[in-house]
């Protein structure tokens, strides 16, 4: 399987899951301003969609979306723990999260990486995820991850999405319980791996 990422992006969530489960992945690097592969190639003829992750199976099906790509991934290896068995309630639970991360958290963040974003739009969108982030806070005390004590896809998620915080100046010191969640996930063998092939660690370390 190859997975198309770009560093930094949301796609390093099935890059640490993927990681986590002991799924080999052959990673494509992508060029989202040109949209191009680079080994070589469009890759709008890989994602018609035009942004990262996409998954790319043996069988040469493409899957795009984060939150599906990672139930996926996490279904391949259930031994892993990754995610609840699908039927069950703890499984909703699970996309219950996923669906709050990527509608509420990533999206909300899109426009703050514009250049030309009005200084009202970047106020009214860090209030929002200010907002956000305080129920988040809230269900993380007391536990580890998103859903107790067990790692889960969507800590790979929240987790991803949550880096991009100090690029757009948003200051996480209000919100202990999140800080606390980063760090602790930061530190596992999987993330720094993840980081490390993507080249992050340095980058954090530099900046």
């Amino acid at each position: 399987m190859k997975l198309y990422y770009s560093s930094g992006s949301c796609a390093l969530s099935p890059h640490i899951v993927a990681l986590e489960a002991g799924i080999p992945l052959e990673t494509v690097k992508v060029d989202l301003k040109t949209k191009t592969v680079a080994k070589e190639g469009d890759y709008w003829d890989v994602n018609p969609k035009g942004y990262v992750p996409a998954l790319e199976l043996d069988d040469g099906q493409v899957l795009t979306e984060g939150p599906a790509i990672v139930q996926y991934l996490a279904d391949l290896k259930p031994a892993s723990g990754l995610a609840p068995a699908n039927g069950s309630f703890e499984r909703v639970r699970l996309q219950e999260a996923l669906n709050y991360i990527t509608s509420e958290i990533h999206k909300t963040y899109s426009p703050l990486f514009k250049p030309d974003v009005l200084p009202a739009v970047r106020e009214d969108r860090l209030a929002y995820l200010r907002r956000r982030y305080a129920l988040i806070d809230r269900q993380l005390e007391g536990r580890k991850y998103l859903l107790g004590d067990r790692f889960s896809v969507a800590d790979a998620y929240l987790y991803a999405v949550t880096r991009w915080a100090r690029g757009v100046k948003l200051n996480l010191a209000e919100f202990p319980h999140v800080e606390a969640f980063q760090k602790r996930v930061g530190s596992r063998k999987a993330v720094l791996a993840a980081l490390r092939a993507e080249g992050l660690i340095e980058a954090d370390q530099a900046a």
